[in-house]
């Protein structure tokens, strides 16, 4: 009984920075206008949260959806791709990796304290929310869109809106690997490809 409690606090810790992950890079790349982000207190940091209701359902939405298959751990990769609305290029791919404690040799994990995973996610959404000072600056100002794409295991229930995607690489990009963070039941590590400008 335990470990069901503490895989849903852990799904719902890592579904909730998903959340924030993404708000956060929206709103640094600018992909929405910064007139649609309140400040929001969140792991003792100032992040920032979108307010536009369809923004908000959309990503409401996909979360609900990666939620139920970390819970089943079903998923084991979320993407968020900047894409150019122009040229319909990506621009720029987020990677967060989902590793499934429970598929691993348990008997002999350390148990991680909550603010141990806390202080680790902390220092996590500090290097997102610093990434404008290496990241291209993207041109063309709000002329960029994104989309959200789950790895699932092949025998993982799909609903229709989840349509089947190639897989969604940038050629000859710049990548940076960005800090973990561990819960007892999920490791993630993330990371960041973008395209060099010329």
């Amino acid at each position: 009984m335990a470990s069901s409690i503490s895989l849903k606090g852990s799904t719902r810790t890592v579904t909730e920075f998903f959340e924030y992950s993404i708000n956060s890079i929206l709103y640094q790349r600018a992909v929405y206008p910064p007139e649609d982000f309140s400040t929001v207190k969140k792991y003792d940091l100032n992040l920032l949260k979108t307010h536009d209701n369809d923004l908000k359902q959309y990503i409401r939405k996909i979360l609900l959806q990666v939620h139920r298959w970390l819970l089943g751990g079903k998923c084991n990769k979320l993407v968020l791709c900047i894409v150019d609305k122009d040229t319909c290029e990506i621009t720029e791919k987020w990677e967060f990796d989902v590793a499934h404690n429970s598929k691993m040799e348990s008997a002999h994990q350390e148990q991680i304290d909550a603010t141990e995973t806390q202080k680790q996610i902390r220092a996590l959404m500090r290097q997102i929310t610093a990434s404008v000072t290496f990241l291209p600056e993207l041109s063309n100002e709000g002329n960029y869109t994104f989309n959200v794409l789950a790895y699932t295991d092949a025998n993982a229930k799909v609903p229709l809106e989840w349509a089947d995607s190639d897989l969604s690489e940038i050629d000859a990009g710049e990548v940076v690997q960005f800090k973990n963070f561990s819960t007892n039941d999920h490791k993630i590590s993330t990371r960041v490809s973008y395209r060099v400008n010329e």
